[in-house]
């Protein structure tokens, strides 16, 4: 079997980071761990958390430290995580954040740190042409709608566009994802953890590129690469 890996994956919204942490979940076989998928879920059942965190998604902002930070200790928390790794989708996104997931992860920590690098042009049209099912979160675009209608392909939901995908709320966040992120960048490479990967062009090429950075850089460790 493929050893597993202990990874984050940053990048802008928009980068394509949910399609391919699934694809090297999959290929790693471990965990994909999605901020946004936990906290659409927790808005879905109006937990005390997601409550909270609707108002800042509705508005187009990021949610505060301490409801992510509890969603992502509890999840990081199971078992699965331990055995064999997990790829983080979505966080830490400030260097505060990855302070806090260093003391969660202590002793073994992570192993590599990858930003998915694509321009800001590309983003904004990937985002203002993307439609998500309001039950699943499966992602569909205008050029890509489901099979039928905007009926989900998968769970028979109601695919929309989400009101934090307008050209607004899109530009304030990567303005607000640039100015917040690029210490964390810094700070990984400082640390020798990060590797940066085109993200244009296929997702089978963008696949390819991350799963060669990986391997290139897979140094057997104890408490590392299992």
């Amino acid at each position: 079997m493929i050893p597993g890996a202990r990874l984050i994956v940053l990048g802008k919204q928009g980068a394509g980071k949910g399609t391919q942490c699934v694809r090297l979940s999959h290929h790693y076989v471990i965990p994909h761990i999605s901020t946004g998928d936990m906290l659409r879920a927790a808005v879905k059942r109006k937990t005390p958390l997601g409550v909270q965190a609707q108002r800042f998604m509705d508005a187009g902002e990021l949610v505060p430290d301490e409801i992510l930070l509890e969603m992502v200790s509890d999840r990081l928390d199971q078992d699965d995580t331990k055995e064999r790794g997990f790829v983080l989708d979505g966080f830490p996104r400030t260097v505060q954040q990855a302070e806090a997931l260093d003391a969660i992860l202590e002793p073994v920590g992570i192993d590599m740190v990858v930003n998915l690098v694509v321009s800001t042009q590309i983003v904004l049209r990937r985002l203002a042409s993307r439609r998500v099912c309001m039950d699943c979160g499966a992602n569909y675009s205008v050029s890509s709608p489901p099979r039928v209608g905007w009926i989900c392909d998968v769970c028979g939901g109601e695919v929309v566009q989400r009101e934090d995908d307008t050209e607004g709320a899109i530009k304030r966040r990567l303005d607000l994802y640039e100015r917040q992120t690029a210490p964390l960048v810094a700070r990984y490479r400082r640390a020798g953890k990060l590797v940066a990967v085109r993200g244009d062009g296929s997702a089978d090429a963008v696949t390819e590129r991350l799963v060669n950075a990986v391997d290139e850089r897979r140094v057997p460790r104890p408490g590392g690469w299992s």
